[in-house]
């Protein structure tokens, strides 16, 4: 089970950090949002993309969106986002509940420099009723995330 897995990494790795399970859904950016009362660019989404041979997942704020030269720029090919059954393939999680926590997969993990903007991020831990609260700069230590910038700026508030 997906949560179980983020679960047991966080029990290993950061067992201070809590679960957050909510009785609706948190499938989507705004339902996230919304499920955790901030705004929907403090929701750390999680991409997984294709890079020519390589797949890689990168974690964006909410409202971000991927800028295709950016992409290129920081990791030499076009990303094409996975389809839902090869991301809960590689990921162990489902779409909605994506995270780069507990993978069934190693897979390598970036996160966008947007994420920066926050002293604290929502990201997905494992189903689509299930998040955490954690330091941008936190979650890439946890999961040894490089810094890049893959996203076009941010839309004004």
């Amino acid at each position: 089970m997906s949560l179980e897995s983020v679960r047991a990494f966080l029990a290993a790795h950061a067992p201070d950090i809590a679960i957050i399970e909510t009785a609706e859904s948190s499938a989507t950016v705004a339902l996230a949002a919304a499920a955790h009362g901030v705004a929907p660019a403090q929701i750390a989404k999680t991409l997984s993309l294709r890079l020519g041979d390589r797949v890689v997942l990168l974690v964006t704020r909410g409202d971000a969106r991927l800028d295709n030269r950016k992409c290129k720029d920081a990791f030499g090919a076009k990303p094409r986002m996975l389809d839902a059954g090869e991301v809960e393939a590689l990921t162990g999680h489902p779409v909605g509940g994506v995270c780069p926590l507990g993978l069934a997969t190693p897979l390598p993990v970036y996160c966008d420099i947007s994420l920066r903007a926050f002293d604290e991020v929502v990201p997905a831990a494992g189903s689509i009723r299930s998040a955490l609260r954690i330091a941008p700069g936190r979650l890439a230590e946890l999961v040894g995330a490089e810094w890049v910038d893959a996203c076009q700026e941010a839309p004004a508030p």
